[in-house]
C-alpha cells in the first residue's frame, strides 16, 4: 500500500510537470512536433482487479469493467459552459471516445492530436470527443492553443463518474486511464483498448481501423 500511495503521488506530480509542447510554444495542430512515443498493441483489462503500469509499477484501476460489446454507460460529463451532457445522449452516430488522464502531459497531447489530424477524413463521418479529468476550462485553453477544432472535450472532473463507471478510474491520483474506445450508433462498445502502460500510447490506427468498419455495416 505504502509503494501504491508513492507511486500515485508521483503520478500526481509527473501530471502537473509534463507540460505540452502546444501549450508552452504556442503551436498549432499544423506544426505540431511529433515525437517517438511507444504504441501499444495490447489491452490492460478494467475495472476491480485490473492494473496499469506508471515507471514500472501497478497501480489498481477502480470501478464497474467494461468490455468490448457492452453498452455505452450512461453518465454526466461537462461541457465548456460546465453544463452537463449525458454521454449516451451522442448516439445516432459513430463515435471515437479518446481517453487521456491529462492534457497537460505529452503523450496525452500527442495522442490527442493525433485524433484530431491523422483520422483521414473520418472526422467528417464520425464525432471525435476526448474525455479526462481536466477543467473544462483547461480542455477549452488547450484546444485553442493547439488550434483543434474537430475534436469535441468533455471532463469527467466533477467525481470521476464516467471513469468509475467504465472501471477506467486510477482511483488514488484520480486520473482516467488511457484508452480509446469506438462507439456505435446504437452505444455499443465496439472496440477498447487501454494501455496497460500509462506512458504509452493506444493504437489510434486500429481504432480508426474499426471506425470505418462500423461505418461500412
Amino acid at each position: 500500500m505504502p509503494n501504491i500511495l508513492i507511486m500515485s503521488l508521483l503520478l500526481i506530480l509527473t501530471v502537473v510537470s509534463l507540460p505540452g509542447c502546444s501549450t508552452l510554444h504556442g503551436q498549432s495542430k499544423h506544426d505540431f512536433s511529433y515525437k517517438n512515443i511507444p504504441v501499444d498493441k495490447e489491452s490492460a483489462g478494467t475495472g476491480e482487479g485490473s492494473t496499469i503500469l506508471f515507471r514500472g509499477t501497478p497501480l489498481p484501476l477502480s470501478g464497474v469493467e467494461v468490455k468490448t460489446g457492452e453498452t455505452l454507460r450512461a453518465v454526466p460529463l461537462a461541457k465548456g459552459d460546465l453544463s452537463l451532457v449525458n454521454i449516451q445522449e451522442s448516439q445516432g452516430k459513430v463515435r471515437i471516445l479518446n481517453i487521456v488522464p491529462s492534457l497537460d502531459t505529452k503523450v496525452c497531447e500527442q495522442q490527442t492530436h493525433y485524433l484530431s489530424e491523422k483520422n483521414q477524413g473520418l472526422d467528417q463521418q464520425v464525432q471525435l470527443i476526448t474525455i479526462s479529468v481536466d477543467t473544462p476550462f483547461a480542455q477549452e485553453r488547450f484546444a485553442k492553443e493547439a488550434g483543434i477544432t474537430n475534436v469535441e472535450f468533455l471532463s469527467d472532473f466533477r467525481g470521476g463518474e464516467f471513469g468509475s463507471s467504465h472501471g477506467l478510474l486510477l482511483e488514488g491520483p484520480h486520473v482516467l486511464a488511457r484508452a480509446v474506445m469506438v462507439v456505435d450508433a446504437d452505444n455499443v462498445i465496439r472496440y477498447l483498448q487501454v494501455t496497460p502502460d500509462l506512458g504509452h500510447m493506444p493504437d489510434m490506427d486500429k481504432a480508426f481501423q474499426v471506425a470505418r468498419s462500423v461505418l461500412q455495416n
